[in-house]
């Protein structure tokens, strides 16, 4: 096993992943998605409707309820957060991540967005905006 592998797999140890329709359950619930997949994800297979956009880079900032840089979504460290990425392998180790700045509640969907597509959950197109002129 490789050591990204072990990293992965302790990773998930510790969290309660979630299946797509079990995202959709505690986002309708008041919990909050958060897609993390880069802008060329995005704009290639869509988003998820009601999902906060936050790139990797910037997630504890934007997420620490306690932060100056925090988003207004973060709102205490009992949110339940559930993180997208886009096959679900980054998502497990942001997850964590989230769970270390006291986040109790942080997990992440299991297959990731491809998964919450292929279930027939809700997408919003992406739209491309062109400027004239």
């Amino acid at each position: 096993m490789s050591a990204v592998d072990a990293l992965l797999e302790a990773a998930r140890a510790g969290l309660d992943r979630v299946s797509p329709e079990q995202a959709a359950a505690v986002q309708r619930d008041g919990g909050l998605l958060v897609d993390i997949r880069y802008a060329a994800l995005r704009e290639r297979d869509g988003t998820i409707p009601g999902a906060l956009i936050v790139e990797r880079n910037e997630l504890e900032w934007r997420l620490d309820p306690t932060g100056a840089h925090r988003a207004p979504e973060a709102t205490g460290h009992d949110l339940a957060v559930i993180v997208v990425c886009n096959e679900g392998y980054a998502s497990s180790l942001a997850a964590v991540s989230l769970r270390q700045l006291g986040l109790y509640r942080a997990t992440d969907l299991v297959g990731g967005f491809q998964a919450w597509r292929a279930a027939g959950l809700p997408v919003r197109a992406h739209v491309h905006v062109h400027v004239h002129g």
